[in-house]
């Protein structure tokens, strides 16, 4: 990934923040048939291993957990956060000069890291109670769903379903490019436009990003 020194991203806090918040994460393996990419909620469990370990699970007649070694297989994970079009006419110094082009704003966080395959029923049913909670939670609903609202025999037939990876995180990589670069009222023009169109997120992002 280009990486230019002021959109590098290295404060751990904010690097788990966007793999929590933004869990759906693109995982990419390297296959007998070249590469490959595969879009999953991951979990991430930051008390295990220097940067964290991701779990997740994929479907069993998904060929990903055959395809890569069972040990130690190198992957990327891709998480992306928020992300806005930025137009120049948002810069107050535009018509000064007339010297700015569009760009686009985004973080994301690429995990390195070497994949492990988990095909146990304990620790997939264990992800998936976690994660369904997890986002249960999120989804703001009066009654959350839970795994013991559905028969049991069907639980068990969804969960020999699918099969659990492991991802020990051994690197992580990340890119804040939120208008660190231009000049403050620049900066906040174009807080100002991305808000203006609902994107509160990136928004707040770039807001953050300027208080450095």
């Amino acid at each position: 990934m280009y990486l230019p020194t002021h959109f590098e991203e290295t404060r751990p806090g904010e690097l788990q923040r966007v793999m929590r918040e933004h869990p759906l994460g693109a995982l990419i393996t390297q296959g007998p048939h070249g590469l490959d990419a595969n879009h999953i909620p991951f979990e991430l469990d930051e008390a295990t291993g220097p940067h964290g370990t991701l779990n997740a699970h994929v479907a069993r007649a998904n060929p990903l957990w055959r395809e890569v070694p069972a040990e130690g297989a190198d992957v990327l994970v891709i998480f992306q956060a928020s992300e806005a079009y930025i137009s120049p006419n948002w810069y107050p110094s535009k018509p000064e000069h007339h010297r700015h082009v569009p760009t686009w704003n985004y973080q994301v966080v690429h995990a390195h890291g070497r994949l492990r395959v988990r095909d146990d029923e304990r620790f997939v049913r264990g992800l998936v109670a976690r994660l369904t909670r997890e986002h249960e939670q999120r989804s703001q609903q009066a009654t959350p769903w839970r795994m013991g609202d559905s028969a049991p025999e069907f639980i068990n037939s969804m969960l020999q379903a699918i099969v659990g990876i492991e991802i020990e995180v051994v690197r992580l990589v990340g890119k804040s490019k939120l208008g660190q670069n231009r000049e403050a009222r620049d900066r906040l023009g174009a807080v100002a436009g991305v808000a203006g169109l609902g994107n509160e997120a990136a928004a707040e992002a770039m807001r953050g990003a300027g208080k450095g």
